[in-house]
Order: C-alpha cells, then sequence, then structure tokens
C-alpha cells in the first residue's frame, strides 16, 4: 500500500487528487494538510510514503517544507513530489536542490498523475515532461558554472558511467543493457553513486551530473 500526504492550501485541488488516489486500491491518503508547517508535523505523525506539495502556499511554502523534510533524518523514506500550476525554471531547480524526488504540474490527465505517484513511490525520480524540457534547455543554453568539490572525484568509472545515464533518463533496466551488466548490479552502482555524493534519490544526481559538467546537454 502506498500512503500519500496530500499538502495544498486549496481545498479543491485537494478533495479532486484525493478523489483520484482513494479509487485505487494500492495508494491510501493518510492526511492533508493545508500548508507547509501543517505538512512538516502530519509527515512526521505518519511517515508516508509520498507527500505531494503545493510549491506556492501560506506559512511555509512548498520548497522550505521540502528542504526540511529532506533534513529529518526520521523523513528519510518520504519521497516528495512537488506540485504546481507552472513550469517556472527557478523552482525546478530550487524544488530539486532542496531534495525534491519530482516535479508536476497540476494539469497533468488522472492517469498519468497515478502513474507518476506509483513510479515516485518506487524511489525513480519523476519529471512531467514539459518540466523536463525547460531543465535541458536550461542548461543548453546557459552553462552550468564551473564548481568543485562536486564528489564525482570519489566514483569509480562505472559509477560516473551509471551516474551520467541515470542523467539521460534511463532506467535501471535500460543503463544495464547500455553498460552489459545486470539490472541489480546497475541499481548497486547507482546507489553507491548516491550515498558517495550525498544525493537524496535520482532526481539530485541529475542535477548534480549536469552541474558538474559529467552530462553535457546537446543543443538542438
Amino acid at each position: 500500500m502506498i500512503r500519500v500526504l496530500l499538502v495544498d492550501d486549496q481545498p479543491l485541488i485537494r478533495s479532486g487528487f484525493r478523489a483520484l488516489l482513494d479509487l485505487e486500491d494500492d495508494i491510501e491518503v493518510v492526511a492533508e494538510a493545508a500548508n507547509g508547517q501543517e505538512g512538516l508535523e502530519l509527515a512526521r505523525k505518519h511517515l508516508p510514503d509520498i507527500a505531494l506539495i503545493d510549491i506556492q502556499m501560506p506559512v511555509l511554502d512548498g520548497i522550505e517544507t521540502t528542504r526540511r523534510i529532506a533534513a529529518d533524518p526520521a523523513l528519510t523514506a518520504v519521497h516528495v513530489v512537488i506540485l504546481t500550476n507552472y513550469g517556472l525554471d527557478e523552482y525546478v531547480f530550487d524544488a530539486l536542490r532542496a531534495g525534491a524526488a519530482g516535479f508536476l504540474v497540476k494539469d497533468i490527465v488522472p492517469e498519468d498523475f497515478l502513474h507518476a505517484v506509483r513510479v515516485a513511490a518506487r524511489g525513480d525520480a519523476l519529471l512531467a515532461p514539459s518540466i523536463t524540457r525547460k531543465l535541458i534547455n536550461r542548461y543548453v543554453t546557459q552553462p552550468p558554472p564551473t564548481s568543485t568539490g562536486t564528489g564525482l572525484e570519489e566514483l569509480t568509472g562505472r559509477e560516473r558511467e551509471a551516474v551520467a545515464l541515470v542523467a539521460q533518463g534511463l532506467s535501471n533496466g535500460e543503463i544495464a543493457d547500455r553498460m552489459v551488466i545486470s539490472p541489480l548490479t546497475a541499481k548497486t552502482h547507482i546507489n553507491r553513486a548516491m550515498t558517495k555524493l550525498h544525493a537524496r534519490d535520482r532526481a539530485q544526481l541529475v542535477v548534480l551530473a549536469y552541474e558538474s559538467g559529467l552530462v553535457v546537454p546537446r543543443s538542438s
């Protein structure tokens, strides 16, 4: 059973998402909150698998709520998916750096929304296609600043290769095929890289790969 916490200051939005989720046999909404502070308290109380959090809310916004969840050792198993009406670049980067596992626009179709919840519950990075395009375009048009101490020097060659493939959007199975290894070995490379780079999830690996220059996007 996938346990979900809904955090949004608009009751109608929460009701709509809850109505969709309550129809699924493998998903349970354990609590609702109208602002980030309430959401943080309920996350600590219920320990959900997924926290669906609006990005703009009173008291405590979605990015700061995400940052506090990511910083709390008791909430390491909580995967945050940010919800927004917009696909603004600054929000994407801030949310991912804060520790969000995914980012969805609210006009997503129901089928894709339900799929997104299940993907995030597995621990996979999740970005809506429109958000992914903005993320990549940011790096195509504005190369990331050079930085030192990214931690990439601690990775083995195979771990670096696996991280680069994660940044290209490949699944564990696809990475295994590309590297000619088993899916379990691919997962091991990725998990070790996450540990060495102090990345909360695959979404942060993607950001690190681009910001460090390990992956350089090709302009169309």
